[in-house]
């Protein structure tokens, strides 16, 4: 039973240290909706949206009403577009139609984003793949709503480097086709290896096909929550700071169970996961790299930070999965430099790297996160990167991703502005010598030794 104490405790939390729940994420299954006419596929997949999605907005803000919550984002994900349209695409050109009829949906429902827009690579391309990778710079030029994610290597499978040199091509390509809105298509793109199917987040959220017809999974959010407990052991030990960090995940993540139950029960459609990620926003107080300050680093880059970031993601997790039976996801904490204003300030004043970031990836829930880099990188280079995270992933058996955002028409120094809760950042520099022969090889990086285990 909850006591008074908690419940002002908790009335704090969302009043003074900005804990929110980010995002309640519906996922569909459009499997039955495919079909070999592409009129039918999206007349099939409009429907289905709109039908089992109608309420998803409502419910939403009718608990946000009910107990105090705020719900910051509604959104919905799919099965990935490219097993979908397979039958019906005969070009990439077919599958924009589909991206067309996402974002026509999501505007229908009133959510603000819808992920699926996704092809599964990691160990090869099929053609209708191939088809809807080679459609994402043109399919999110058109769509405001749609995000897209391709996973290209797994701990099983190995990496596919044909399909890392593609994304390359397609991110730079993504960045060219939105270049008037300081390429804002590649904040909606997201490369994967080990890509979870019940991931609640934008852009790499996908309905995986190990899922139900339709599930309710939730992202919560406290970056400030865990800032504010933390201030209180300022100059403890480490079993003190660890202790309290496990005890606010715990809170933070009842408060999300609380909604997913709720809106389970209300949508009448199965709860799924909370994915209890510390997820930013670039208001002041709700950073994570401001936790990883307090928790004693003059600025985010300085050495430590790759342990901080290591106690830290290890003890929200201890902490999400003792108040919840069902965590899931990707579960810790992230590091999006535009969404973060203590990442963006570290790297303005050079404390911060796109090195240090990556080794910081190994121990936190993503990777490489809404990074704008200048708009002249080459394809290959960007696709090294892309490599590298994905190796990170496959060695280490957990997700890795990269978001990067070739700007162009800017360069090392210069600012770009997102908008919203994507925010604003420096353009970072890159290693300016090439891997292009690496790239190019072609083939697939065998799986590791430790990935047989049947």
């Amino acid at each position: 039973m909850l006591n008074m104490f908690e419940v002002n405790e908790t009335n704090k939390m969302i009043e003074q240290e900005k804990l929110d729940v980010r995002t309640i994420t519906l996922g569909i299954s459009l499997l039955d909706c495919s079909d070999s006419d592409l009129d039918a596929v999206n007349e099939k997949v409009y429907n289905k949206i709109t039908t089992t999605a109608k309420n998803l907005v409502a419910v939403g803000r009718e608990i946000e009403r009910d107990f105090g919550i705020p719900i910051v984002n509604k959104r919905i994900s799919v099965t990935p577009i490219a097993m979908v349209g397979a039958a019906a695409c005969k070009s990439p050109e077919d599958y924009v139609t589909i991206a067309k009829t996402l974002d026509r949906a999501a505007h229908e429902v009133g959510v603000n984003f819808i992920g699926g827009y996704s092809a599964l690579v990691s160990k090869g391309m099929t053609d209708a793949d191939e088809r809807l990778i080679r459609s994402i710079p043109q399919a999110l030029a058109v769509t405001e709503r749609v995000c897209s994610s391709v996973n290209v290597g797994s701990t099983k499978t190995g990496i596919n480097m044909d399909a890392v040199k593609l994304m390359g091509e397609i991110v730079l390509a993504t960045a060219e086709a939105t270049k008037e809105s300081d390429s804002l298509g590649c904040a909606k793109l997201v490369v994967f290896c080990n890509a979870p199917d019940d991931n609640p987040f934008m852009a790499g959220a996908f309905h995986g096909v190990t899922e139900a017809e339709s599930i309710i999974n939730v992202g919560v959010s406290g970056p400030g929550v865990v800032k504010t407990a933390i201030e209180t052991a300022r100059g403890k030990d480490f079993e003190v700071l660890c202790e309290t960090i496990k005890k606010t995940a715990f809170k933070i993540t009842r408060v999300g169970q609380l909604v997913a139950q709720e809106a389970s029960r209300r949508l009448n459609i199965p709860f799924g996961i909370i994915d209890l990620s510390l997820a930013p926003t670039p208001a002041v107080g709700d950073s994570v790299a401001e936790i990883l300050e307090e928790i004693g680093l003059e600025r985010v880059g300085a050495p430590g930070t790759t342990a901080a970031l290591a106690m830290l993601n290890d003890q929200v997790k201890k902490g999400g999965v003792m108040a919840s039976s069902y965590v899931g996801g990707l579960s810790g904490a992230f590091i999006p430099v535009s969404e973060d204003q203590g990442m963006i300030d570290a790297v303005s004043m050079g404390a911060l790297t796109i090195e240090k970031l990556e080794a910081m990836t190994c121990v936190c829930s993503v990777g490489l996160d809404m990074i704008a880099i200048p708009g002249d990188t080459p394809s290959t280079t960007i696709a090294g990167i892309i490599a590298d995270e994905a190796a990170i992933g496959m060695i280490n058996q957990k997700t890795t991703a990269v978001r990067l955002i070739p700007v162009i028409g800017k360069t090392i120094g210069d600012t770009v502005e997102f908008g919203g809760l994507l925010g604003y950042a420096p353009v970072m520099p890159v290693n300016p010598y090439s891997c292009e022969k690496f790239v190019t090889r072609g083939g697939r990086i065998p799986a590791p030794i430790h990935s047989f285990k049947n």
